[in-house]
């Protein structure tokens, strides 16, 4: 089997989240899912499972972390600058905020961080395949 990661996310509105995510590049796998799940592909080996609280909590009864907080952030390589920029703006577009965090440009790399409507943190980044220094 190959290797693949499925990242599960609890979302509050499925379908305002599926269409966020497709917003910014994730294409829905229909072959997983169904009323109360959405799969939502970044690449062939990276799935995002969106899914709504009542479906979250057939896996665990952990509770949600309070409104405004986060346990973890997730990270996107993108080919490009614009491309950063470009998700972002289509964060901020489609519901998500843009900028969650401070930019950052360091020359060889530059990320800015997205917030999805339920507040899960993305951080989206170019990074120069040459490296610090280097002209790729």
């Amino acid at each position: 089997m190959t290797k693949k990661i499925f990242i599960s996310l609890p979302v509050s509105d499925l379908a305002a989240s599926t269409a966020f995510y497709q917003a910014l590049g994730f294409e829905q796998n229909t072959q997983l899912g169904d009323d109360a799940a959405a799969c939502m592909a970044w690449s062939e080996s990276i799935q995002v499972m969106l899914l709504t609280h009542a479906k979250w909590r057939t896996f665990t009864q952990r509770p949600f972390p309070p409104a405004g907080t986060i346990g973890h952030m997730l990270s996107l390589a993108m080919d490009s600058r614009e491309a950063v920029d470009a998700m972002n703006r289509a964060a901020a577009t489609h519901g998500g905020q843009a900028d969650a965090n401070p930019a950052e440009d360091f020359g060889f790399m530059y990320s800015r961080d997205l917030a999805d409507p339920d507040g899960h943190l993305w951080a989206v980044f170019w990074m120069d395949p040459a490296g610090p220094g280097g002209r790729g």
